[in-house]
């Protein structure tokens, strides 16, 4: 489990479509983070130094890189995560559990060639995101499987 400083959103998104638990919020002070690293057991992800120094930190983890798709590969390699990796289980928005859903029960939230050609769904119960295997899916594992390639 992660929590990533505000200055990694796109790190987070990352993470949670390879299937991790990241907590982000774009709004958390150094504060906050420490408090629900604390709290919740999980890693500091960070490009802050400063962060990492406070005493009350016990797990984090400078990234070196700047770049996402670097930061990505180094979060898997530094904690070797490569066989953990589970791509499209969590909500990309929230980072909650995805979960399979019928297409009835959703249908009057998809769009009209969605309804006509998709027949899986998963969904967020969190923040209600329905996710199916579109263009984006595709795009996704594609790029899924050139960041695994790098690491």
């Amino acid at each position: 489990k992660f929590i990533c400083d505000v200055h990694l959103g796109k790190l987070t998104r990352k993470l949670r479509m390879l299937g991790f638990d990241v907590y982000y919020k774009n709004n958390l002070s150094d504060e906050d983070i420490v408090k629900i690293s604390l709290a919740e057991r999980r890693t500091i992800l960070t490009r802050d130094l400063g962060i990492l120094k406070r005493n009350e930190v016990t797990h984090g983890y400078f990234l070196r890189s700047d770049n996402p798709d670097n930061q990505t590969s180094e979060v898997i390699k530094r904690f070797q995560l490569l066989n953990q990796i589970k791509p499209f289980s969590v909500c990309l928005e929230c980072g909650n559990k995805l979960k399979r859903i019928p297409k009835e029960k959703i249908i009057d939230q998809l769009p009209e060639k969605v309804k006509e050609r998709k027949n899986k769904f998963l969904y967020c119960s969190q923040c209600n995101k329905v996710y199916w295997e579109g263009s984006h899916y595709e795009n996704m594992t594609k790029h899924i499987d050139e960041l695994v390639k790098i690491i």
